[in-house]
């Protein structure tokens, strides 16, 4: 078979041509290395049919890459991991504070803040030289969901609320920018309108080369829903216990303990914890 005629259906119900490039990029972008990357295709190559969908895909490789390496299929399940978070969006607030925490902000999450018009509850605070931040999450648990236009207008608008408040009070910090964050995209409209407004976007790749997913890969704050180790009961129990990111399990192994795991299961689970936070 010519796999280059092979069409794919991606999420958003579009249709491209089948790429080893693309899944050789993504493997290798989870530090797979090129011996396992091309079992993985070879493997995959097989199985390939018109009309079959970029989430099967992902699953028969993230099967194939956790039986050859776990830490690399973790990394590699990560923009799903991601939206394991939900229902609610309060992991992924958490998660942004985690990220903001790690260059060098103050963070408060859910704050309620005085608006010159109205009251504003906001995700996430963040303070850093004197200059306050207000982030907004919008968390999507759909991955075809986009952030168009409105929704940084929307934001926009209740920045300027809080900060007319903030900056005339006599508050030692300035009330300096908003931030809208998001687990998905943006529109080209909603970047454009941002950047008119000086509102700081963050998205799953933008910007290019420091969006969610750099981020996350650069500090380690990989969420607990990445582990390969733990069934999704599991892993729903410890963000019930508020443990919400690998590091703070880490941190807190004895978290563990009530899920009656034996020392050997406890052990296998700490042991891809402790390789994937690179201790």
């Amino acid at each position: 078979m010519d796999h280059k005629t092979v069409v794919v259906k991606k999420n958003s119900g579009d249709l491209e041509p089948f790429s080893i490039q693309k899944l050789s990029k993504s493997l290798q972008n989870s530090g797979a290395t090129s011996q396992e990357i091309e079992k993985i295709v070879k493997a995959v190559q097989p199985e390939l049919y018109d009309g079959i969908s970029s989430n099967l895909i992902y699953r028969k490789a993230f099967r194939l890459l956790k039986k050859h390496n776990r830490v690399s299929a973790s990394k590699y399940s990560l923009k799903r991991a991601i939206f394991d978070l939900g229902p609610t969006g309060f992991p992924f607030e958490r998660l942004i504070s985690a990220l903001l925490k790690q260059k060098g902000y103050k963070t408060k999450i859910s704050e309620i803040l005085k608006g010159e018009c109205i009251t504003h509850e906001i995700d996430v605070l963040a303070e850093k030289d004197g200059n306050v931040y207000t982030i907004e999450c919008k968390f999507h648990q759909n991955p075809t969901n986009t952030n168009n236009v409105k929704i940084p207008l929307y934001i926009n608008s209740r920045f300027i609320d809080v900060q007319k408040v903030w900056n005339n009070s006599r508050n030692s910090t300035h009330l300096k920018q908003g931030w809208l964050v998001t687990n998905t995209r943006f529109t080209k409209d909603a970047i454009d309108y941002a950047k008119c407004v000086d509102l700081t976007l963050l998205s799953w790749d933008y910007p290019k080369n420091n969006g969610l997913k750099s981020n996350v890969d650069k500090y380690g704050l990989y969420p607990i829903t990445t582990l390969t180790t733990l069934t999704k009961r599991e892993k729903t129990k410890l963000m019930e216990k508020d443990i919400i990111l690998v590091k703070e399990l880490s941190k807190n192994p004895n978290s563990l303990n009530h899920l009656n795991f034996s020392e050997k299961q406890k052990a296998l689970v700490l042991a891809e914890v402790h390789k994937l936070c690179n201790f």
